[in-house]
């Protein structure tokens, strides 16, 4: 009799917390098809880790028991089946589009951020390392989806993850309205600077794809198409940025080498984009897809959020805040420096 109750005993556990999540990602994903969330850069993810946030500090703590083991597993298995099917986004034709001085931006823009997190956020600011270097990733990528694929290799805090998502949100969002505007002061040209192309600017300097989108679109179609491109050439960048982390990640505390966490789903990532670029799926099915992506990155942000406490972000000072304000200020002004340089150079 326990042989023929066992399959049951093995799934009944994660059911209600995925139903939970799920619940959640529907909504998010019914939301995100508001026109006024699309036109603010409002993607599914940012509407269902929020949607998360407001349940988590209301009615969760209730269903906490029951649904714990799905919202776990929500967060943690269904987060990496997402980032290796965010992959069939991707191809490396991608990269001739945007051509060499793209790429240069993108790597450029890569490494100066992310480094300028970990000296600003751990040297100057004193934050705890996994939250400067979560804020970093974020930035330094793409935004909210950048943090959570980051997220397991660095075995980050629910509340830190949250915090650097928060930040990243606010920052991105704030991009959406100043870089039309800054296109505008562009003829001066602003900061002494003529940029190339406004298009590889803001995709290789804004945090999110919808928010590159939104900002992009208010100029015109030409730089949305550059802006988007170069986006995503900066995000298929996240399969070795992972990798290298993780070997970072490997080292413990004085100068001992700990286990390495090896991202086994970036490989899956870089293999997934490969795929997609010499046999891609018919456009019908990679549509299907890629809504079941978004599906499942909206549940773990839905369970991020449902287990992330109001009070964790509260406690986590200004200190964050003023990261984020650092990276977003060079991700402006050194962003534009950045591309005006090698466009010239390599253009």
């Amino acid at each position: 009799m326990r042989t023929a109750s066992h399959p049951q005993t093995l799934l009944h556990p994660a059911l209600p917390g995925l139903a939970l999540a799920g619940a959640v990602a529907w909504a998010a994903m019914r939301l995100g098809d508001i026109p006024w969330l699309q036109e603010h850069g409002f993607s599914a993810l940012t509407v269902a880790i929020v949607l998360g946030i407001l349940l988590g500090n209301t009615l969760y703590p209730r269903l906490a028991a029951p649904c714990g083991e799905g919202v776990k597993l929500s967060k943690q298995t269904l987060l990496r089946a997402g980032i290796i099917l965010y992959g069939f986004r991707l191809t490396f034709q991608d990269i001739a589009h945007v051509g060499v001085t793209g790429v240069a931006v993108d790597a450029a823009m890569l490494l100066s951020t992310f480094g300028l997190a970990w000296l600003a956020g751990v040297k100057l600011l004193k934050l705890d390392r996994d939250a400067a270097l979560l804020i970093g990733a974020g930035s330094s990528i793409c935004g909210a989806a950048a943090v959570m694929a980051t997220e397991p290799v660095l075995r980050a805090r629910s509340e830190q993850v949250t915090v650097a998502i928060s930040t990243v949100v606010i920052f991105g969002s704030l991009a959406i309205f100043l870089y039309p505007l800054l296109y505008t002061l562009q003829a001066e040209p602003v900061w002494g600077v003529r940029l190339p192309d406004f298009g590889i600017y803001i995709g290789s300097t804004v945090h999110e794809v919808a928010q590159v989108l939104a900002a992009a679109r208010s100029i015109d179609q030409h730089t949305a198409d550059v802006a988007v491109i170069t986006k995503m050439v900066r995000v298929m960048m996240l399969a070795p940025f992972l990798l290298m982390l993780s070997m970072k990640a490997g080292a413990a505390p004085g100068g001992q080498r700990g286990k390495l966490s090896i991202p086994w789903f970036a490989f899956a990532f870089i293999g997934v984009v490969l795929l997609n670029s010499f046999l891609p799926l018919p456009a019908a099915l990679n549509q299907i897809v890629l809504q079941a992506d978004t599906f499942m990155l909206a549940m773990a942000m839905a369970a991020l959020g449902l287990t992330t406490h109001l009070s964790a972000i509260r406690n986590a000072g200004i200190k964050p805040l003023l990261l984020g304000a650092i990276l977003f200020g060079w991700l402006v002004a050194g962003g534009a420096l950045i591309n005006g340089a090698l466009g010239r150079l390599l253009g």
